[in-house]
This record gives structure tokens, sequence and C-alpha cells, in this order.
């Protein structure tokens, strides 16, 4: 492909996600790679390495996007892509082994719990769930007294949807020492923002679906890594359990890529402003963003991101009555409904990352931690005009009002 390692090494990342995964610079080659649409492969004899050998197991579309990835995150090899986010979910928790101990944040990406909590309850490993952002629970974790040291360390940070932030370098040390392998979850930050290799994990995992394609038009996830024998493990549970991303899913995933780096400039500022004007609203009962001064995260994200993202949760206030809105009046729930009913702008929808920007009550979903809070509302910051998007959530909180 275009750039080695070496000279994705020397460039910002705002210039390797135009230039990663180009075809070589022959003449009459095309600028951008093309799509293959095809499941077999020319061959005879034995299959070798780098042998494509069926569709299954490789496809030209992926390569490009695949070498993109890793080079962004910094990696020695190029990322895996998979046919969703949860496929790669799946085959990074295949790394547990049996009855192994896996130590997950009780605030992340609902499908992500799921999974492990039915794994858990089949026998296959022992799930212990924690706040993220205390790093002294995630120690005890980690390596309690008595019981078995941790397997697997699973990180998201910020953490969907509460944005709690880890300590990323702290806990991927203390996780090795215990003889952990470590997973972060880097959907919600894009490697744009936030490199957990670079601070100790030894996986990163993206949903693709989102910041990266970028446009609400694909489902793919993503995983990527340094370790030449894990990549392989990654590979070999990805061709097995047939998760695989479709050609014309990635090639459009490659050209939303292109832009990820103006989409999260402008995204960032936005949810920046949004998040200071939000946070004084008298609707507004709470608010989460890494980016506020005032937020427990703010810190530590400060540490360790370019950037705080592009989402931000607000719990909206209950309205009259008595009884925190139940006696009379509207629950921060109720009131948390109309709101997000009133917006003409902003759109009702279960994603995030796209170039529109989304939003909607977590606890909606039956799969959402009981922790979350009924009220909690998530926004996903899009590109457009900042001030009307404000003026969009400014006239729908002020429906509560009459």
């Amino acid at each position: 492909m275009s750039l080695s390692e070496e000279q994705a090494a020397t460039l910002s990342a705002e210039t390797v996600v135009v230039a990663a995964g180009r075809p070589p610079r022959t003449r009459d080659q095309p600028v951008n790679p093309p799509l293959v649409l095809s499941s077999t492969y020319f061959g005879t004899g034995p299959l070798g390495d780098g042998d494509r050998g069926y569709g299954r197991y490789s496809n030209p579309t992926w390569d490009p996007f695949e070498e993109a990835l890793g080079q962004l995150e910094g990696a020695e090899l190029p990322g895996l892509l998979y046919a969703s986010g949860l496929a790669a979910v799946s085959s990074a928790l295949s790394l547990v082994p049996a009855q192994g101990v896996l130590v997950m944040p009780s605030h992340s990406y609902a499908g992500s719990l799921v999974m492990a909590t039915e794994l858990a309850e089949k026998g296959f490993l022992e799930l212990r769930t924690v706040d993220i952002a205390d790093t002294d629970a995630v120690l005890e974790q980690l390596a309690p007294a008595g019981a078995a040291a941790a397997s697997m360390l699973w990180l998201e940070s910020p953490t969907n949807p509460m944005l709690g932030v880890a300590d990323i370098r702290a806990l991927t040390a203390a996780a090795h020492a215990a003889g952990a392998v470590v997973v972060t979850d880097n959907t919600f930050s894009t490697p744009l923002v936030q490199q957990p290799l670079s601070l100790g994990s030894d996986v990163v995992l993206h949903s693709v679906t989102k910041y990266l394609s970028g446009h609400s038009d694909v489902v793919l996830g993503a995983l990527v890594t340094s370790d030449a024998g894990l990549r392989a493990t990654l590979l070999h549970h990805r061709t097995i359990h047939g998760g695989i991303a479709g050609p014309f899913e990635a090639w459009l995933a490659l050209r939303g890529l292109r832009t990820l780096a103006l989409r999260i400039e402008r995204s960032q500022a936005s949810a920046a402003v949004l998040a200071e004007r939000l946070s004084k609203h008298p609707r507004v009962a709470s608010i989460r963003f890494p980016g506020l001064a005032s937020d427990p995260g703010h810190e530590r994200a400060k540490a360790q991101m370019k950037g705080f993202g592009s989402v931000l949760c607000i719990e909206v206030a209950p309205v009259g009555g008595h009884n925190g809105g139940l006696d009379g009046g509207l629950s921060g729930a109720d009131a948390a409904d109309r709101m997000v009913r009133a917006l003409h702008l902003w759109l009702p929808a279960t994603s995030l990352g796209g170039v529109e920007s989304l939003i909607e009550r977590r606890r909606r979903h039956t799969a959402e931690p009981a922790s979350v809070p009924e009220n909690l509302v998530r926004l996903s910051v899009g590109i457009e005009n900042v001030e009307d998007l404000w003026a969009d959530l400014e006239q729908a909180l002020a429906t509560l009002d009459g």
C-alpha cells in the first residue's frame, strides 16, 4: 500500500487518515482502492502465507481500511475488520480462557455487557463489573485476595453512556502485572483523540459503524493490535466464526474514514460549546462531559486524550409536582422524553458518531444497566452549525415550561 509504518510514524494523524491505504503509485492505477466483489480466488496447490484462498479468509477491499486503521492507532500490524462491532467484541472476548476472569466496566456498551453476562451465565467465564473510573476498585478486582486474578481487563474510556474516564496507563500496567490481557474500546474517542496501544493496551476495539465510517450507512467493527500472536488468534476466530465484513461496507467505511479529522474537529468544538451552555440551563439537572473543568474525569482525560470527544450526556430535571415529579408534573424520564420529542433538527435515534446530531434517552433500552439514570439523555454532536443545534435544544427544553 501507499504508506509504510515508518512513513506513517512521521506524519500527523490528520494526514495519515487521508493518505493511508492508497493503491501503488504506478501509471494508470486508480487513486482510490477498487471495490472487489468476489468470493473465490484462483489458486492451485497448498495455500501459503499471503494467499487469499477464499472470500472468508480475505478480500482486497478489506486491506486498505485495515492498513489505515492500524497506522492510525500506531500499531505495527494492520487492523482486522469485522461484520459489526459486536462481532469484534465476540472475537476479543474469545481471548478469555475457559473459566477465566473478565473485569469489565459496569457502565459500558450494553451489547458488550450483555454478551459477557451471557457467557458468564453459561459458565464460560467469571464476570466482575466495576466502576472503571475508580482506579482502586479496579485494582482490587484485578487481583483480589483469595480469588483468581483477572484474565482480561476490558476498558472503555470514556464509557457509554456515563462518560466515566479510566486511568488507562495505570490500569493496563496493573492488569499486565496480574497476567491479564487488556482490551480497550476506543469507539467514542477514535485514534485521532486517543491511542490506547501507546498507553499500554494490548487490543483496541472499534465500532466502525460510528465515527470511523461516520455517515450512519454501514455496520462494521474492528480490532487492532501490535502483538502478532494475538492478531493470529483473532484472525483465526474471525475466519472460523465467520464474522467477516462485506466488501461494499468496507469500501464505504474507507471513504468515510478520509474525512474523520475534519468531522472530529467540527463535532468536538461544537460539543464543547453545547456542554458549557447546557451546564447552565435550569432544566438540566446534571451534565457529563470530560471537556468541562467541573467534570470528575476532566484532568484524567486531559492527560491521555487529544480532545474530549463529541458525546455528552445530560439528566433532564423533573417538572413541577412533588416527589421528583411523580405527584403531578413530569418525572425526569417523562421530561426527557418530552424534550426529545420536541426537537426538530436533532434526530432521536440509536447510534452516534455520524455527521448528523443524534439524541436519545438511554434507559428506553431494556438492556441498559439499571444504574443509568432514567432521565439521562445522550447527545452525539454532528457537524451542523452549532448555533442551529443550540437553538433546537433551547426550544425543546422550553417546552417543559408550559
